[in-house]
């Protein structure tokens, strides 16, 4: 008998706070835009989507629950896809103002840091030179100043805040610490299993992306969370698709998107979210392995229903 194909989840993550509008004219921006790019990636084969919010006028990331509202619902309306908001916002954000989307919507999936990080940006000065808004430039080299705040109070506050919506978060670490906290909070009872970790490589105040780091932190997941977690990467940059190709063939699930790399090929624009989806896909594909559904995903994390979100 023939054992059943594991399924990978692929997560796309659609616009983020990293990369700013003069960046590339592919990342959506307005409501409409983000709505759009999110049910193309589904189509593509993303189980989840992982979503911001933007000013629609400036670009600016903005984590005001009024923008949520206006895309989330249309994403709903016209795919079975898992949601995902981020609590992380961006660095210049505070907690409460960062927590208030997931809170407010209850989503069935949030995304957390699992620490406190210098988060620096301002390298991509060197290759971008040209800003259409007065905003971006000092909001990139401001980053090597500034410390994205993720304490163990605030961790506890957001996991706390959001138990009662039964949304499950997407942990992010950044390093192999944040791995450790990830256990603290699960020995202590304030996050339940599985967890759903996702392993981040290549920002500049995190982890490298390199392959050995890759492994350790596989290694690391494995040897504290056993059987209890699923495990998912992404890397930064050029580096998303090695990344997420080494993270398939160690059993692993995927996160792509605009979010975390412009890019398709060296010195090509990536035109939308559904293209890296699609390159992701058939790399899984190609593997002999299977894309997991919205509906497989929601199993295998255990989620609450795409009926019981609050938009």
């Amino acid at each position: 008998m023939l054992r059943p194909k594991r399924k990978v989840i692929i997560t796309c993550a659609v616009t983020g706070a990293i990369h700013t509008p003069s960046m590339s004219p592919y990342i959506p921006i307005t409501p409409d835009e983000i709505a759009q790019a999110a049910i193309e990636a589904a189509n593509a084969g993303a189980a989840i989507v992982h979503l911001h919010a933007r000013d629609p006028i400036n670009g600016k990331p903005t984590q005001d629950p009024k923008w949520f509202k206006e895309f989330a619902p249309k994403i709903k309306a016209q795919s079975d896809v898992v949601i995902n908001f981020t609590t992380g916002g961006a660095p210049t954000m505070t907690v409460e103002e960062r927590l208030q989307p997931a809170l407010q919507l209850k989503p069935e999936v949030a995304s957390l840091n699992m620490g406190s990080m210098n988060f620096g940006l301002y390298p991509m000065l060197s290759r971008f030179k040209n800003f259409k808004h007065d905003w971006e430039e000092p909001y990139l080299a401001g980053s090597d100043d500034r410390v994205f705040k993720n304490t163990f109070k605030d961790i506890q506050y957001i996991l706390e805040s959001c138990s009662a919506n039964q949304t499950r978060f997407e942990i992010e670490c950044y390093d192999i610490g944040h791995l450790y906290t990830a256990a603290h909070f699960l020995e202590r009872g304030i996050v339940k299993a599985p967890l759903f970790i996702q392993s981040v490589f290549g920002i500049l105040g995190g982890i490298g992306s390199h392959y050995e780091h890759v492994a350790q932190m596989k290694q690391t997941a494995d040897r504290l969370f056993g059987d209890d977690y699923i495990w998912s990467v992404l890397g930064a940059g050029r580096q998303q698709i090695p990344i997420a190709t080494m993270s398939t063939l160690m059993g692993g699930n995927v996160r792509v998107g605009l979010e975390d790399s412009l890019w398709d090929a060296p010195g090509k624009f990536a035109t939308s979210n559904a293209v890296q989806v699609n390159k992701i896909r058939t790399i899984i594909e190609a593997l002999s392995l299977e894309v997991a559904t919205p509906a497989e995903a929601r199993e295998i994390l255990q989620l609450k229903g795409g009926n019981n979100v609050g938009f």
